[in-house]
């Protein structure tokens, strides 16, 4: 007789500066954590006006810098990604647009598995995440 294939799930808190994974299976759990080396965009302190002369054109455009982070970010959501190849059902949370992003990401990427919830969460600690990620799924039985 087959035995069944053993069920796998994780939980994702994710946002723009790094990734906590907690894979949760029959045996046991498992945290990773990917750091996204996205670079923070540059730019003027609020209220506060530069002395330099010429100074706009020292700054890299917008569109540019925006170009540079998006690519920048969708290599961390394939990394991301990659982590969880295998993984049944996927849980992702965190504090900003980064969830959603990742969900887009993940959804066009037709990766194996499939985020079954997406759900808004200030820090965590690593502990706080699994805890958070085990108890989801043992409610959903």
């Amino acid at each position: 007789m087959k035995e069944a294939p053993e069920k796998r799930n994780a939980g994702i808190w994710i946002d723009h500066r790094k990734a906590v994974i907690a894979i949760l299976t029959a045996e046991g759990q498992e945290t990773l954590e990917l750091n996204s080396n996205v670079e923070k965009q540059a730019g003027r302190v609020d209220g506060v006006r530069s002395t330099a002369p010429y100074e706009s054109q020292l700054v890299k455009a917008d569109d540019i810098r925006e170009r540079i982070s998006t690519s920048q970010l969708d290599h961390y959501y394939a990394r991301v990604s990659e982590a969880i190849q295998g993984i049944e059902s996927v849980l992702v949370f965190g504090p900003g647009e980064a969830k959603g992003e990742f969900k887009k990401h993940f959804e066009r990427a037709k990766t194996t598995g499939r985020i079954i919830a997406v759900d808004t969460a200030d820090e965590l600690t690593n502990g706080q995440i699994v805890a958070k990620v085990r108890a989801f799924f043992l409610d959903r039985g």
